[in-house]
């Protein structure tokens, strides 16, 4: 009997969109061997410098012989392989899931050239690089030659100039099982549904002000508010839910059974992020009939048409186009809204490409070929 392949998959900030993309990989190839090695989605900048450390010394699965490395961007590789000098002499594949250069900053924050230069280093030394969209490999590479655009001097000339050659772009798939149950019901109200994290680069308050208006023009609206929170969300929530509890159907994180049943019977899915590198979220409520409502940047031109982006034409982190954005999404879910009302049931845009049954196939030819 042949020996599987064996593949060491290390997660080195295993967030909950890492979690569901390694899951769906041991469970899509178990013609492969598995050893799955994560570490908690918390301190961030400590977890970016030091995973090294805490993958050579803390984790025993690390001492054994694989013949494959899938290793998640927010790991140290450079120093790893130092560490652990077996790791640099198999093949690797380094993982982005997001990148630091394109991340939405509040401040001035020192630490982040310490985690754009590690992922650097990472990407210099792998063998083949993954994005999970085309915007999230084109913000790396112009955002790491503008990094060094910046350094006074000693950098290489041309340095990043071998890396795009050996990139791919391969999608965290969705599951094949996402369905449509929404209701075809006239004169219901329609439902929306937010699934994003409960933080700021997500730019929660733009859509309460979109809603809040959508209320106060008359339209009838359900709403499902979900999605991971922490200790502190912004105020936004808090002030919404009180002054409109009677629009809200769900309200929270929701466990998988429950989260796939509010994908299903919702009408629309909005977004209203400044940082999204895929888009899960979207793409689930997508695949399960949900028409989204978008804005016009970052990975969702990949997948969702012009007519369901609204506009923004200037930088939309400036806190003095957050008015205008406000306004761009209400006129856009005025019509969105008004033509779910007048057509209930399922909209159906193809996401098909980004399902499980599409995308494993080729995450195992990747796999495959650098094995040979």
């Amino acid at each position: 009997m042949a020996i599987s392949p064996s593949v060491l998959l290390l997660s080195g900030y295993h967030a909950a969109s890492h979690r569901y993309w390694s899951e769906e990989l041991v469970a899509g190839m178990p013609q492969f061997e598995w050893a799955t090695v994560a570490l908690p989605d918390r301190h961030f900048y400590w977890r970016t410098r030091s995973n090294a450390l805490t993958f050579a010394f803390q984790q025993p699965e690390l001492s054994r012989n694989y013949d494959l490395l899938l290793a998640t961007s927010m790991v140290d590789l450079c120093n790893l392989r130092g560490l652990i000098p077996r790791l640099a002499s198999i093949p690797t594949i380094l993982y982005f899931h997001e990148n630091q250069f394109a991340y939405p900053q509040r401040k001035a924050n020192s630490n982040l050239i310490n985690a754009q230069l590690t992922t650097v280093y990472s990407a210099l030394v792998a063998d083949r690089l993954v994005f999970n969209s085309e915007y999230n490999r084109d913000s790396f590479f112009q955002g790491a030659h503008a990094l060094f655009d910046k350094m006074p001097d000693g950098t290489p000339k041309d340095l990043m100039q071998s890396l795009p050659v050996r990139s791919d772009v391969i999608p965290v798939p969705i599951r094949d099982e996402l369905s449509s149950f929404a209701s075809t019901q006239i004169n219901r109200p329609v439902e929306i549904l937010w699934n994003h994290r409960w933080e700021y680069d997500k730019q929660p308050q733009v859509f309460f002000a979109a809603i809040r208006r959508l209320i106060s023009a008359g339209f009838k609206l359900s709403l499902h508010i979900v999605g991971q929170s922490f200790r502190q969300a912004p105020p936004c929530f808090a002030e919404f839910r009180e002054a409109h509890s009677e629009c809200i159907l769900t309200w929270g994180f929701q466990p998988k059974e429950s989260y796939h049943q509010i994908l299903g019977r919702s009408d629309i899915v909005v977004s209203t992020a400044l940082h999204d590198f895929q888009g899960l979220g979207m793409l689930e409520a997508i695949a399960a009939g949900c028409t989204p409502v978008a804005p016009n940047r970052m990975a969702y031109p990949e997948y969702i048409g012009d007519e369901h982006l609204y506009q923004i034409s200037a930088d939309p982190g400036v806190d003095n186009n957050e008015a205008l954005e406000i306004e761009s999404l209400f006129q856009k879910l005025v019509t969105t809204v008004q033509n779910t009302a007048e057509h209930p049931g399922p909209h159906k845009i193809d996401v098909q490409r980004y399902r499980v049954s599409e995308l494993i196939p080729v995450y195992e030819k990747l796999i495959r070929h650098q094995l040979a």
